[in-house]
């Protein structure tokens, strides 16, 4: 369905009509005249038909016999064709809350997802004749791409490669902004922002991947120390060996390895144990 833009009469100039005929029906039937004053009130019954008032943000689609006439998208005061039907569409920025669905991930885990939509119609006929009560149809199909996104990435990848629905957010937002645009232009629908509200591992295994996400940032976190362990006892080694203050054989140099590697590595304090012996 394409968009016709109707450029109605004023309705300000044909209130003023109906008002001379009117008058001129009661100057008629004061004066006992019979065919003139009954068609007056016909013309002025007639044209009260054709008034018609479009809000700020609205639009009106007018339709003559079951035949699409044109949409009116300017606010104000108008006259249509008499005895046609209107139809108003609010052209206003509105939000659909999708509930909590449960999805599973595409690693199969059961997650909980929401979402909400801003979106407006920029094309009233295509919302009123090519769907079956638009709203609803919005609602069905954000939830059907909401779905069909969630199940294509894990809720959070404990590899870090690739994209998932926890930290990529802004991403995952998008690409579902892009796919609800295609579904939602047969209705002449535009999406303004999709946005994520809710997203959580279902209850059965919350607790569980809890677990599995403390596990794997201990691990993270482990890592890092290591590394930099390793990096500040190679650099005591070469100092010392620079510096000349010892001379280190490969046991000495393994023991004093182990030992900064337990000091630096402990998650508490070291208790330093003086030897006063040789190591051999």
């Amino acid at each position: 369905m394409k968009e016709k833009t109707l450029r109605p009469v004023s309705g300000f100039w044909v209130i003023a009509l109906i008002a001379v005929c009117l008058a001129g029906g009661i100057y008629g039937a004061v004066q006992e005249y019979i065919a003139v004053p009954v068609i007056l009130f016909v013309v002025s019954a007639i044209l009260c038909t054709s008034i018609t008032v479009v809000q700020p943000n609205k639009s009106v689609v007018v339709t003559f016999f079951g035949k699409y006439v044109g949409t009116i998208a300017t606010s104000g005061l108008f006259a249509v064709i008499p005895f046609s039907v209107r139809k108003t569409v609010s052209l206003r920025v509105r939000n659909f809350n999708s509930v909590k669905l449960k999805v599973n991930d595409v690693e199969g885990n059961p997650i909980e997802i929401a979402a909400v939509i801003v979106f407006k119609v920029i094309n009233s006929a295509k919302a009123l004749f090519d769907v079956d009560k638009y709203m609803a149809f919005v609602e069905i199909q954000s939830e059907t791409a909401l779905r069909h996104v969630a199940s294509k990435y894990p809720y959070d990848n404990f590899n870090e490669s690739g994209m998932s629905l926890r930290a990529n957010a802004d991403e995952i937002a998008k690409e579902l902004a892009t796919e609800l645009q295609e579904r939602l232009s047969l209705s002449g629908v535009e999406v303004i922002e999709a946005r994520l509200t809710h997203l959580a591992y279902s209850t059965e295994i919350a607790s569980t991947m809890l677990q599995r996400q403390q596990a794997s940032a201990i691990l993270s976190a482990r890592q890092i120390i290591v590394e930099g362990a390793v990096g500040m006892v190679d650099m005591a080694i070469k100092q010392l060996k620079e510096s000349g203050v010892v001379e280190l054989d490969e046991e000495r140099k393994a023991a004093m390895i182990n030992n900064l590697m337990v000091a630096i590595v402990s998650e508490r304090g070291a208790s330093p144990v003086i030897n006063a012996g040789s190591l051999y």
